[in-house]
């Protein structure tokens, strides 16, 4: 109870709280389209307005999502495609998505200007509170439904959680994990800028828990820059504590992570390999296990350690000794049964699922299309997805120069849309009769998905996907897209925020997550973004106003 005011701490709290902002990023954050559209229906009827003020001197709001929906109608003409209606669907539904990111930013660029800062940090407090329950719950069933006390380390159900437990951590959002981690990484920059560590840590511990390596990197790459330009002393510590949470995270927790990071680095960086010969004692046959060789004497010594075990605990068991006893008297120490981590249940299934016979299926309707999923295709292992991706693209414009300066058109060569139109994402929701796939996508993009998610659990990860808003904007709107993005959206806040180190190290973060995602369209972090850069434009203006005052 408040001695002053005589109101409970919690009531004071959540007094504070701007229900309306919550509700929206409640509602919009969803995983689901349909809850998105009722979140932006219902803050358009809490405030109805749409009075963007766009202007070429001063613009309220970035002036990209506009011009980015102008590129798009003129490459539509500009290539000259004849109309049909299944691509019309793609495209109208194109322009919908940037119409739906333009009412967002509209509705949190009014929430910010109505609303006391204080209100909204506390606004942003609560959500994040919220969120680290919801993840926390998460893991909790995980712990429960596996028994294991570390389902990082478990390796029971045929390894459905162990190095992909993080995955089953979405957070409030219910969206994907990475998602959920990006939220977290804003989180992590944001209270580190209001010096409120409890926040930081509690942001660190859930981004840390979904196993996101790429979003932990970025965070690492943005502590290192505020560690050494600006940050004080007790800055500085909380950081240290981060880093050294993910390095227990990576050592104890789920070791089996770190030896997956240091994979992609061996394949983004490759190393030419010394030829061995097969009967080199270092060489690894196939079939054999992963144990390094050992020598016969080594050998031969630890088969006499077995035989010694197995001696101690017969004579054991049959003259009524404790196990233990025996064991000391033999110089030996006790065996403890484990679980057979080698039989069917301990190990990945390589069984091919119903959706990855669908691909099959396909892949054999269009396999003279195909260079890279064909079942013609025995050579070695392609390098990651993402380069590959950015080599069609840029094969792409330089095969088809009338197409450089407004791209391919939208859902044609490289988005979410493109994947989603053609009926084969895991998630569907696409009328199933309209299904749509441009030869481009065909022949590039969905090749490559069509060759990475047919083989093995362990290649469906980040670093063989195409997503890339990079890639979108150069494929689906070209240079022109490119330009409108770096000058009209990242510039528009990067001059705004110029002297605030925080608001630049969260866009820095946002460009580097735009490398691994079709963020636009995922309607998620892109908003939370805006949101804590409209807060940080109104914070610093009001500093600006107490100093000249």
């Amino acid at each position: 109870m408040n001695t002053k005011t005589g109101v409970p701490p919690i009531r004071l709290f959540l007094n504070k709280v701007d229900w309306q902002l919550l509700t929206f990023l409640l509602l919009f954050l969803q995983v689901k389209l349909v809850i998105k559209v009722a979140g932006i229906l219902l803050i358009y009827l809490w405030h109805w307005n749409f009075r963007f003020g766009f202007n070429m001197k001063n613009p309220r709001l970035p002036l990209f999502y506009p011009v980015i929906m102008g590129i798009a109608l003129i490459g539509l003409l500009v290539n000259g495609s004849l109309p049909t209606i299944r691509y019309d669907l793609v495209f109208i539904t194109g322009i919908c998505f940037w119409i739906l990111c333009l009412l967002a930013i509209h509705q949190v660029k009014l929430l910010v200007d109505r609303q006391d800062a204080e209100k909204i940090n506390q606004t942003i407090t609560v959500f994040f509170l919220l969120n680290a329950l919801v993840s926390v719950i998460m893991l909790v069933i995980i712990v429960l439904k596996t028994g294991a006390l570390n389902p990082y380390l478990y390796q029971g159900e045929n390894q459905k959680y162990f190095i992909s437990t993080g995955d089953y951590i979405k957070g409030i959002p219910f969206d994907t994990s990475t998602t959920n981690a990006m939220l977290n990484a804003f989180g992590v920059i944001y209270f580190l800028s209001k010096r409120n560590a409890g926040m930081v840590l509690l942001c660190m511990l859930i981004l840390i828990l979904t196993a996101s390596n790429f979003t932990s990197i970025l965070v690492l790459i943005a502590f290192s820059g505020l560690f050494l330009f600006r940050s004080d002393r007790n800055q500085k510590s909380v950081m240290l504590v981060c880093f050294f949470m993910l390095v227990i995270f990576l050592g104890k927790i789920s070791p089996q992570n770190d030896d997956y990071v240091a994979e992609v680095f061996k394949k983004f960086i490759p190393k030419e390999i010394p030829q061995q010969k097969k009967n080199d004692p270092g060489v690894q046959v196939a079939g054999t296990t992963n144990e390094k060789s050992t020598s016969p004497r080594s050998a031969y010594t630890d088969t006499a350690k077995m035989m010694m075990v197995q001696q101690v605990v017969t004579s054991s068991a049959v003259a009524g000794k404790p196990l233990i006893v025996a064991a000391i008297r033999a110089n030996t120490r006790p065996f403890i049964p484990s679980p057979n981590i080698n039989s069917a249940s301990y190990q990945q299934k390589n069984d091919t699922t119903d959706f990855q016979k669908r691909l099959f299926r396909y892949i054999d309707d269009h396999e003279n299309n195909l260079a890279f999923s064909s079942r013609s295709n025995k050579g070695p292992l392609l390098p990651p997805g993402k380069i590959v991706a950015c080599q069609q693209t840029v094969g792409f414009m330089q095969s088809h120069p009338t197409k450089i300066f407004f791209g391919d058109g939208i859902g044609n060569f490289s988005s979410r849309l493109a994947y989603r139109a053609s009926g084969f994402q895991p998630g569907g929701g696409y009328p199933s009769h309209l299904r749509y796939i441009s030869r481009d996508f065909l022949t590039n993009h969905f090749d490559l998905y069509l060759y990475f998610f047919t083989r093995q659990k362990e290649l469906h990860s980040i670093i063989n996907t195409s997503d890339s808003v990079y890639d979108q904007l150069l494929a689906e709107y070209g240079i022109f897209g490119l330009l409108a993005f770096a000058i009209l959206y990242a510039g528009f806040f990067i001059r705004k925020t110029y002297n605030s180190v925080y608001a630049l190290t969260l866009v820095l973060v946002l460009l580097g997550a735009f490398a691994a995602g079709y963020w636009f369209e995922q309607l998620s972090i892109v908003v939370f973004f805006e949101l804590l850069m409209f807060l940080n434009i109104k914070e610093e203006e009001k500093k600006k106003r107490a100093i000249y005052a």
